[in-house]
């Protein structure tokens, strides 16, 4: 029953389709690879071999047709070209001007960043040391210690000179021992025999402690404040960084629906990859699967890397210009059957591609 429905929906399709379609599409492509790759006068990548699949099975005639990623989508809103045969996100946006096929890859965004040098990254550790909160919690652990040694100094010099002495020697003794006290190091050389020394020495022990954890955890905050490639918490911070993607894509969208306040734009994945290693930018936000294919391949990028984030789940489809509606149901039909077979998975496999 499943293939008699499809038989009849091809038949249909078939009449209609054999009505409104040109005589010679024009499909437009702009490089995205590992989706489509131009290499001299030949092209490849998967949608190249899915596009020519579907071209080959359903007899269609057609011309290619290169543009930059704005110039495309312009072109398709207006009918001035048939068939956009890139990985295109389909957002509600972009369906108010064009029509879409099923969609045949699901992919996510990411983020990109330079590679930090070695020295970089220790003048980075240094300067974490001049945090605020950092000199802030290291001037209160000062303070705390000579307060409490003082304290003992006070309550323990005549009680107990043997441990602490009089005088600044003693003020010292005093020091030291609260010092060891509150760093649990306890080397056990001094303690307080008097009951107000050792009631002292009872409220350093337990408020240090919870003291010198919050004094840890204050110093882990700070040394990795500014270390947004070694530990980001998600997209989120980046909002407020100078940021890169490619103009008029679904992840611009993104970027503009969540706040984003500094994004530059890009005509390709190219201009803004060298922005980032320039430092023009601070990181370049796009689509997984293409930003990960031009880094591993290009040694241009070999200083660049991907954050283990991903985010804005994307479904790919062609796009077809409003007026080849019918074209469309076709070609998407042809495509939910390439997909079934075990051929589909060779090609995404061939490309290092698999679906999330």
């Amino acid at each position: 029953m499943k293939y008699i429905y499809f038989l009849i929906l091809l038949a249909v399709g078939q009449i209609s389709f054999s009505q409104t379609v040109p005589d010679t599409l024009k499909v437009a492509f702009t490089q995205a690879p590992p989706f489509i790759i131009q290499q001299q006068d030949r092209l490849e990548g998967v949608n190249i071999w899915l596009w020519e699949q579907v071209a080959e099975d359903l007899n269609l005639s057609y011309e290619i047709v290169p543009m930059n990623f704005s110039e495309m989508l312009l072109a398709l809103e207006k009918g001035e070209v048939d068939v956009c045969i890139n990985p295109l996100t389909i957002t509600s946006e972009r369906s108010r001007s064009m029509e879409f096929t099923h969609s045949f890859f699901a992919s996510n965004s990411t983020i990109a960043v330079a590679k930090k040098t070695s020295l970089r990254k220790f003048l980075d550790f240094v300067s974490a040391f001049f945090n605020v909160n950092f000199l802030r919690g290291l001037f209160l652990l000062i303070f705390i210690i000579l307060m409490f040694g003082i304290l003992a100094w006070l309550f323990e010099r005549n009680k107990n000179p043997d441990h602490f002495r009089h005088g600044p020697k003693g003020i010292w003794d005093g020091i030291w021992w609260s010092a060891v006290t509150l760093t649990t190091v306890g080397y056990g050389d001094k303690a307080p025999k008097s009951r107000r020394g050792k009631a002292t020495a009872l409220l350093l022990m337990f408020g240090g402690l919870l003291f010198i954890s919050g004094l840890t955890a204050s110093i882990a905050s700070s040394l990795t404040v500014n270390e947004l490639s070694n530990n980001p918490d998600g997209f989120h911070e980046f909002k407020n960084a100078q940021v890169g993607t490619i103009g008029n894509s679904g992840a611009y969208d993104f970027l503009m629906e969540n706040f984003f306040k500094d994004v530059n734009t890009y005509d390709g994945l190219v201009p803004g990859l060298r922005a980032l290693k320039k430092g023009e930018i601070k990181a370049f936000i796009y689509d997984e699967p293409i930003l990960k294919y031009r880094i591993h391949s290009d040694p241009e990028f070999k200083k660049v890397e991907l954050l283990p984030i991903k985010f804005d789940v994307q479904f790919y489809a062609f796009a077809f210009s409003q007026n080849n509606a019918d074209l469309e149901r076709m070609i998407s039909l042809k495509i939910l059957e390439i997909m079934e077979t075990a051929e589909w998975e060779i090609v995404l496999n061939e490309f290092g591609l698999s679906e999330i």
